[in-house]
């Protein structure tokens, strides 16, 4: 990344830390776009949510909104929630909808929320498929005020980022990028947005068995997404697509909705983002979700390692690290493990690899030195109790492991390594971590894995693989770790009516900020608006909000064809539930 676009990023002390790999799905936040119709949509949702909330949500909601920065009346800015969220210790940046689970996942772990920078539609106010700026903002960031749940959140990142996904999550990622933006773009013809939920949907019933991403974005949905907290018989929400959305709140604390305890098993329960869900789980406090998150950590192959981590970094097909234990650190794409025993004694990368300890990549060994893969012995020497890396330097003469020395090691299980000893690379406390040979053959009963004429061959040392996980091991070592999505959010391009209802919108704005009620200015709105735009809600809601208090020949006007507009079902509990709002309000006021 350039210096000219870090500095339009704005990068403050917290965002300063990500690293180049992330920082390219960062984009400006399209401030100047956003319609007046946005900004009333954003009030709709924002002043319902508040009305509801502040008794069903935790009672750090309300408290959260104002150390985020977030107001009612406007769409937040990037800039302004960064100001306020440095404080807690996070940041806030702007993104193009969904990015891949592990960036996501791995901005978290920096401290940093990810925000869509769109905003819904008038026409998905109760509910949008997409990512948009009322659900990151308004739903994720007010929570974070508590710092257990802040802590949560940024350990989730830290061990989710690490999660093995197969080939089906990223098909399933794509996919369900491709669903949210088409739905979210009111000129995509229905049999597209059929198409594609079907694929969704064909995805989600064959998923086949879950991988630890598939696992740990299930932990994530039940939680941050739709976690209620409290007792079964009444929780509290605390999920963003919950504290989001009025319609979903409402129905899921509902009896009818199964409440379950929240444990690992959620782990295991998919769930369907075309579809309500059929249970929510419930945590008693925000401790107990750190608890849930350990416990499934030590199920995966980030805390295990063995022959199964490094098959699952094969069956992924995307740059994973293996770690011996020794520490050092093996990253890029695995292409093949042999085994003896149920025990790895040989890997294989194809490709960039780079090595690496204590996630600082070794000096010589970057993905320029091993630019067409990396192989590798694991374990102990055959007929020798004490490992390579427990050997002294006597210990390591006496094998004929030392500098100049043309040697033979077979391993158990039949790896065998034949080369002069030219040097050895050992870590800060003097472990060896690496021995480097010339003319160099490296066998497995008749196969051949290295021959002298390839050059230098470097055998890291270890007995046995402790950990494997997704990603590098140094953010140095591989630049284009993620890919950024080619297709982007629809920019929807707006008619010369849009732009004119917008401008009534702006009209009626400056006239509730003013505190100078011009009558005559708004009737004119209202007659033009109930002509040349007859199906148009929120406009009117926003126009009654001014004159309502008045209860003349007017106000009785805007409210008749409020009511009106109430007799079609797609309006009905939208007016209703605005103009219930604003009659609260006013009793209020009196």
């Amino acid at each position: 990344m350039s210096k000219k676009s870090e500095h339009k990023l704005k990068l403050n002390r917290v965002t300063k830390r990500l690293p180049n790999h992330l920082r390219k799905f960062i984009v400006k936040q399209p401030y100047e776009e956003y319609t007046a119709q946005n900004h009333a949509v954003w009030r709709y949702v924002m002043r319902l949510n508040i009305d509801y909330l502040k008794n069903a949500a935790h009672s750090y909601y309300l408290e959260g909104l104002e150390k985020a920065g977030i107001s009612t009346d406007y769409i937040p800015k990037m800039e302004g929630m960064n100001r306020i969220l440095k404080e807690i210790g996070w940041a806030a940046v702007s993104v193009d909808g969904f990015i891949p689970p592990n960036a996501f996942m791995e901005f978290q772990a920096y401290n940093v929320l990810v925000i869509a920078s769109d905003i819904r539609t008038i026409e998905h106010i109760e509910y949008t498929p997409a990512p948009d700026i009322i659900h990151e903002a308004a739903g994720h960031a007010p929570i974070i005020a508590n710092s257990e749940y802040a802590e949560y959140l940024r350990r989730f990142g830290e061990i989710g980022s690490k999660a093995i996904s197969s080939e089906k999550d990223y098909e399933m990622y794509e996919a369900v990028r491709h669903l949210s933006i088409i739905k979210e773009d009111p000129t995509t013809p229905a049999e597209d947005i059929e198409k594609a939920t079907k694929v969704v949907n064909d995805l989600q019933n064959n998923i086949g068995e879950l991988s630890e991403m598939a696992q740990i974005r299930n932990l994530h949905w039940w939680t941050v997404e739709y976690g209620l907290i409290g007792t079964l018989e009444n929780p509290k929400i605390y999920g963003a697509g919950l504290l989001s959305s009025i319609g979903e709140s409402k129905n899921y604390l509902n009896k009818d909705i199964k409440k379950l305890p929240y444990s690992i098993e959620a782990a295991t329960i998919n769930f369907d983002i075309t579809k309500p869900q059929p249970q929510l789980f419930v945590t008693p406090n925000f401790a107990h979700l750190s608890y849930v998150l350990e416990k499934f950590a030590n199920t995966m192959a980030l805390r295990k390692g063995g022959l199964e981590g490094v098959e699952k970094l094969i069956q992924s097909q995307n740059i994973g690290t293996i770690e011996l234990s020794t520490g050092i650190q093996i990253s890029g794409k695995f292409s093949n493990v042999i085994s003896h025993q149920n025990k790895p004694i040989y890997i294989q990368t194809i490709g960039k690899t780079a090595l690496a300890s204590r996630d600082k990549e070794l000096i010589g060994h970057g993905t320029n030195n091993h630019s067409d893969g990396f192989g590798s012995p694991i374990g102990k020497l055959e007929g020798i109790n004490l490992a390579i890396e427990d050997m002294s330097p006597k210990d390591l003469e006496v094998y004929g492991i030392y500098e100049g020395l043309t040697t033979e090691l077979i391993f158990e299980g039949g790896i065998k390594v034949i080369g002069q000893i030219i040097t050895g690379k050992r870590d800060l406390q003097g472990k060896i971590l690496l021995i480097s040979f010339k003319n160099c053959t490296v066998t497995y009963n008749d196969d051949v894995l290295f021959k002298p004429e390839w050059g230098i061959y470097d055998m890291a040392v270890g007995k046995e693989i402790s950990s494997a996980f997704s990603g590098p091991a140094s953010n140095e070592s591989f630049e284009n770790l993620y890919k950024v999505p080619k297709e982007k959010t629809h920019k929807i391009s707006y008619s010369k009516e849009d732009k004119k209802l917008y401008s009534f919108y702006s009209e009626i704005r400056k006239i509730r900020e003013s505190n100078s009620l011009d009558l005559n200015k708004i009737e004119k709105i209202f007659n033009e608006v109930s002509i040349e735009y007859p199906e148009e809600w929120l406009l009117l809601l926003e126009i009654y909000e001014l004159v309502n208090t008045f209860k003349n020949d007017f106000s009785n006007k805007v409210l008749n064809k409020l009511k009106a507009l109430k007799t079609n079902k797609k309006y009905k509990k939208l007016v209703e539930d605005g103009i219930n709002l604003l009659s609260k309000n006013t009793i209020k006021q009196q």
